[in-house]
């Protein structure tokens, strides 16, 4: 609270209005409102102070003015200044989105963090489980935070032991907000860990092993007797040159007998030609090449239309956008491309979605902010699912006009793609060989 005394020093009884000006007006009372002061007199007006519990009421010292204005004589308002401290004070508020996320080598939470104070915040994130089962990677791990403003911290929990076979696990965790001086604020998740391959499959490969081996068992126990004569068959074949050959033979006197039959053979070649040059032009050119005629009948190569379905490679890491596990609310990352992968297989529907999987690319809550995830979800026909990939070969998301953007150029297999205003940098840029609707 504090005390403004107004001096009457003309000679009438005046009546004096009291008005709070600049930012902190809305936290300042006058009381009374107006005051009558009789010549030579002087009068008490209070200003009491009353500002919100809020990222509005900056801490620190905030200038404020209280405007007098006299009633018989408003040309001679005067304006008194002074300041008004803020005693600063922190209120952190934190949330995991999703609470339980789930999948076989990795889950990626956000924690979104606001600070409801009206001083900056500056914290550290580190991540934990009780069983030490999990690692955990933070992006960024250091914030700082304006009064009023919130942050998104990106997050992956991978299991440090993959599970191939059984059923799934369960596991808690927590990621703890630490500010100095004070203690940590965990904020409590779980991980669901599936196993690669389901609980069935070592079953049914164990029976289909059992199944092979008996019809191998029978199969040999059952199977025809096959008897060779080959032995037999050779040494009559090694008897029959000694029967037919002559002892009184010599290489000198066989060597004309082969010579016979190809003097035989050579008046017929000639009889062939006359039938070739009636099919042909060129006679003996045309027969002796051979090749004219196989260039004429082969067939020419059709050029094949694009495919309905299609992969996106981006053109700054060379890898293809993909669905992974193809879940609701899993983020879509880069992977390096591999031929016939579900994940990384898209379609263009006529309704403006693109779909993988049977699931719809979609713009996470639907939001227009930066930085927003490019995730898988149920397809609901919102605005969020539409999408339109762009002459210029961006991957547009028609809701928020902004691109689909592979975040700060990375090209690791599992960088995330992200929500971001289309600036034409190759992160942003995309082959995509499937056909489009239209």
């Amino acid at each position: 609270m504090v005390r403004l005394r107004i001096r009457n020093t003309g000679d009438v009884v005046d009546e004096y209005r009291v008005v709070p000006v600049g930012d902190p007006a809305l936290w300042v009372r006058a009381e009374p409102a107006a005051l009558k002061v009789y010549p030579g007199q002087t009068g008490t007006v209070e200003l009491r102070f009353s500002p919100p519990r809020s990222p509005d009421a900056t801490a620190g010292p905030n200038p404020y003015g209280v405007q007098i204005v006299p009633t018989e004589h408003p040309e001679a308002a005067t304006v008194v200044e002074g300041n008004l401290t803020i005693t600063p004070f922190t209120e952190v508020r934190a949330e995991l989105v999703p609470p339980v996320t789930k999948g076989r080598f990795r889950g990626r939470p956000v924690l979104a963090v606001d600070n409801l104070g009206n001083t900056r915040l500056t914290a550290s994130v580190t991540g934990g489980d009780p069983s030490d089962q999990l690692g955990f990677d933070v992006h960024p791990s250091s914030l700082q935070i304006e009064p009023g403003r919130a942050a998104w911290v990106k997050t992956s929990v991978r299991p440090k032991e993959v599970s191939w076979f059984g059923r799934k696990e369960i596991r808690p965790f927590a990621l703890a907000l630490q500010r100095s001086g004070t203690e940590p604020l965990p904020v409590e998740g779980t991980y669901v860990q599936r196993s690669v391959f389901p609980h069935w499959v070592l079953a049914g490969f164990a029976l289909l092993l059992a199944l092979g081996m008996t019809l191998a068992i029978l199969w040999f126990a059952r199977g025809p007797q096959v008897k060779t004569l080959a032995t037999e068959k050779a040494a009559a074949a090694g008897e029959q040159p000694q029967e037919l050959a002559p002892p009184s033979a010599s290489p000198s006197a066989s060597a004309p007998e082969p010579s016979a039959p190809a003097e035989d053979e050579k008046p017929k070649k000639p009889a062939d030609a006359p039938e070739k040059e009636k099919d042909s032009e060129g006679g003996e050119d045309d027969a002796g090449g051979g090749g004219g005629g196989g260039e004429e009948t082969a067939p020419a190569k059709e050029n094949k239309a694009p495919s309905v379905t299609g992969t996106f490679v981006s053109d700054d890491s060379g890898k293809c956008l993909s669905s992974t596990d193809g879940l609701d609310g899993t983020q879509l990352v880069i992977e390096t491309c591999r031929k016939g992968s579900a994940g990384q297989t898209w379609k263009a529907e006529n309704d403006g979605t693109f779909r993988s999987q049977g699931m719809c690319m979609d713009v996470a809550w639907g939001k227009h902010d930066d930085f927003t995830d490019i995730q898988i979800a149920n397809c609901n026909g919102q605005p969020a699912q539409q999408f339109r990939f762009h002459e210029d070969r961006y991957l547009l998301a028609v809701d928020s006009g902004k691109c689909v953007d592979i975040f700060d150029h990375q090209k690791a297999d599992g960088s995330t793609a992200v929500l971001w205003p289309c600036n034409g940098a190759t992160n942003q840029l995309w082959k995509y060989n499937g056909r489009l609707p239209g």
